[in-house]
């Protein structure tokens, strides 16, 4: 049988992790420290030559636990602040392996200059050593990284909203009291366009610009329109199953197929389109609420 890497679903984008996230860094770093702390003082995983020991093996332990939880700390909040800084919100399933991979090689680089500090050991600034403590964070850090997913998968999902099971596709618009075809004003009136609402699927904002996605019939249509996403929004108030699923996005409820996720955020998906649209943590209540108010309109 063939090994096979679904890599559309590692490139498709999604919400942002809460866990990385600045206001959450602490919490999450220090979560790490006490793990690591407990493991290593419950099992002693490897091999340690007590005369070698600068100090008790519990303080040892202590920096050992706090070096990967301050890495973790730096690392994060200096790639938030490069991604404000860039007004960047994407984020992949590939990127975060990506970042755990590199966080994994600084925290055994950091283990390593921290050798001479715990041991008395004259090799102790060798390249075996150096590959030694680079490997064994590693071969830790893929199991610890995968201890904690399924610990957060596994409380996400007794605090997850059941409303993911009962959701189905809305059929039935209600009556429309405007025409379809509406006139949306930008900026500069040049750039004033028409627009078949029943087409549109989702919108996108990028900066002062929005990015319509649209289906006719099996063809996808993607403009760019420079006008931002709250004015569009304020445009089309007289159409109410159109909702603003996150900051970045908003949606029309009667083209979404399918919503996969949990109370921590929504994954949208669409018949014409593989693309995914993400719905916030802080709107996954007004989704649900939303939902069932235009559920409540269509069904007679």
């Amino acid at each position: 049988m063939p090994f096979y890497i679904n890599t559309e679903h590692l490139r498709n984008e999604i919400e942002y992790p809460r866990r990385y996230q600045s206001q959450n860094l602490v919490k999450s770093s220090v979560i790490v420290f006490l793990v690591i702390l407990l493991f290593l003082l419950a099992f002693k995983p490897f091999g340690v030559y007590d005369p070698e020991l600068r100090m008790h093996y519990f303080f040892i332990c202590f920096l050992h636990a706090l070096a990967p939880a301050l890495v973790l700390f730096i690392y994060f909040r200096t790639l938030n602040y490069f991604r404000l800084l860039k007004n960047k919100t994407e984020w992949t399933l590939l990127k975060e392996y990506v970042c755990i991979a590199v966080l994994f090689v600084f925290i055994g680089i950091t283990s390593f200059l921290m050798r001479d500090l715990l041991y008395t050991n004259s090799n102790n600034w060798s390249w075996n050593y150096l590959f030694e403590e680079i490997r064994n964070c590693i071969v830790a850090g893929i199991f610890f990284y995968l201890f904690l997913r399924l610990s957060s998968f596994y409380f996400e999902s007794k605090k997850g909203s059941t409303f993911i099971v009962q959701f189905a596709p809305l059929q039935t618009e209600p009556e429309k009291t405007v025409i379809p075809a509406l006139f949306i004003n930008t900026q500069v009136k040049q750039d004033d366009f028409s627009l078949d609402i029943d087409q549109l699927l989702f919108v996108k904002a990028d900066g002062n610009y929005i990015e319509l996605t649209k289906s006719n019939g099996d063809q996808i249509i993607t403009e760019v329109k420079r006008i931002s996403l709250t004015q569009f929004e304020n445009q089309i108030t007289d159409y109410p199953h159109f909702f603003r699923c996150h900051r970045t996005y908003l949606v029309n409820m009667f083209k979404v197929e399918k919503v996969s996720g949990n109370s921590q955020g929504y994954l949208l998906s669409f018949n014409e389109t593989n693309v995914k649209i993400p719905v916030s943590r802080k709107q996954v209540d007004s989704f649900n609420n939303y939902y069932q108010e235009l559920r409540s309109k269509c069904i007679p």
